[in-house]
């Protein structure tokens, strides 16, 4: 990878994280943390799945490796391309909020999830 940016969506984290089947399409994305961009939404998701699926000191250990990233708050002006953006295109809040983010930031988003799949500046890895 380069020098630039990218907004890793909570799927992509995931896959990495356990090594998953499409780990290895999402692996050259975490070469340089300090490359990522993260909303803070997908610290929220990530947190929440790890302490279901492991424990919390894993999770704690995840978000650490996140804030070596760019972290991105939810301010006014991301709430309201957000919500444009979850009408435009029929997203959840938490999927607006992930993709007007890498909107917000110019970044491509990098993702499995399907809702992204067909929108602009989304690379997305299908699951099968």
């Amino acid at each position: 990878m380069n020098n630039k940016y990218y907004l890793i969506d909570t799927c992509g984290w995931i896959e990495w994280f356990i090594d998953d089947i499409l780990a290895d399409q999402f692996s050259p994305y975490f070469q340089q943390l300090s490359n990522i961009i993260v909303p803070t939404v997908i610290q929220y998701e990530l947190y929440k799945w790890v302490c279901r699926e492991r424990d919390n000191d894993t999770a704690q250990a995840l978000i650490e490796l996140t804030k070596q990233g760019k972290t991105i708050v939810l301010d006014t002006d991301l709430a309201l391309k957000a919500a444009k953006l979850a009408a435009q295109y029929r997203l959840s809040v938490a999927d607006a909020l992930i993709y007007a983010t890498a909107q917000l930031e110019k970044v491509e988003l990098i993702t499995s999830d399907d809702h992204f799949s067909d929108l602009p500046n989304v690379c997305y890895f299908p699951k099968s």
